[in-house]
């Protein structure tokens, strides 16, 4: 393994006030069919003045462009049918259903996340990426809100082009072709068919059996297909092991570099209300729900859009 743990340790100033600099936060676009507000120096931007489930070809274009600089669009205000969200997904690219939780009645490409008064886990508590553990790990997901408590359930969002780029640079000619395996057991332990998390959680994660031995091989650092960025791509939720190591050789850079990933400076912070719809590039930044609403009610309905063999 490479000897870059000092330099993760012990970033200089200048290397942490590079995460203030994406442009795109700075100077967004202006376009004719939507209207674009950055939402942090770092990453998202709130867009308004469209109606999703109505949206023409020339407005979704710009979407995708806002998309591609931002990497988090927040549209409020949509309450989507289920139809219409799995429309406006499939705008993106292949809609797949989720193996781990039983789909939406009528819609097998939706899932619909419940957090119930008396859970103790919520879904995606820690920052992570969506599946990473699949060969092809989604591109986009699309999640809306239903139904929210009164304070808490907020999702936040790590840019991990900023990861990558205030790396020191010996970190990243280290790093350099260098590939995690991304287990499917690690995310999710013994949530086996015969066990699942339905004593944890209202909307039970079951892993079918087929995939309880998943895992993949992707880059530290991979590059984005639009964009061709280079992005961090580690995420304590899956990544068990750098390919060719032992977890026990892995784990203090894994550690070392997931910690990186979620520096404040890179983030952003989503507060959902009903209605609320958010998408985001599962390539190029994290995301972490918080766990701060015990005794409230949560309804999310997500889609995931396929996305490619990471490279």
């Amino acid at each position: 393994m490479p000897d870059v743990l000092p330099q993760l340790r012990h970033p200089t100033a200048y290397e942490m006030q590079r995460a203030l600099l994406h442009a795109p936060q700075l100077s967004p676009r202006d376009y004719r069919h939507i209207t674009v507000a950055p939402v942090s120096g770092a990453i998202g931007a709130e867009v308004t003045g469209i109606a999703l489930g109505a949206i023409d070809d020339a407005a979704m274009g710009e979407v995708v462009t806002a998309l591609a600089d931002h990497l988090v669009l927040v549209f409020p205000g949509q309450t989507l049918a289920p139809a219409d969200q799995v429309a406006f997904a499939r705008r993106l690219g292949p809609v797949n259903p989720w193996p781990y939780a039983r789909p939406m009645a009528g819609y097998p490409e939706l899932t619909e996340l419940v957090s119930g008064p008396a859970d103790i886990h919520n879904f995606g508590g820690g920052w992570h990426t969506d599946s990473s553990t699949f060969p092809r790990p989604p591109a986009y997901t699309v999640l809306q809100c239903i139904e929210g408590p009164d304070a808490g359930g907020d999702t936040s969002f790590a840019n991990q082009y900023l990861a990558w780029d205030t790396l020191h640079e010996t970190v990243c000619r280290g790093l350099e072709g260098r590939r995690l395996i991304h287990a499917t057991a690690k995310g999710f332990g013994d949530h086996s068919r015969s066990t699942g998390s339905g004593h944890v959680t209202t909307t039970p994660v079951v892993v079918p059996p087929e995939h309880e031995g998943l895992e993949s091989r992707h880059p530290v650092g991979r590059t984005h297909p639009l964009t061709g960025r280079r992005a961090l791509y580690v995420n304590a939720g899956f990544a068990a092991r750098f390919e060719g190591h032992s977890v026990e050789e892995s784990q203090p850079l894994l550690d070392a570099l997931a910690a990186h990933g979620g520096i404040p400076e890179f983030t952003c912070r989503v507060r959902w209300r009903p209605g609320t719809l958010v998408v985001w590039d599962n390539r190029c930044c994290l995301h972490y729900a918080h766990n701060d609403y015990r005794g409230q009610r949560r309804v999310m309905r997500r889609a995931v859009v396929e996305g490619e063999v990471p490279v």
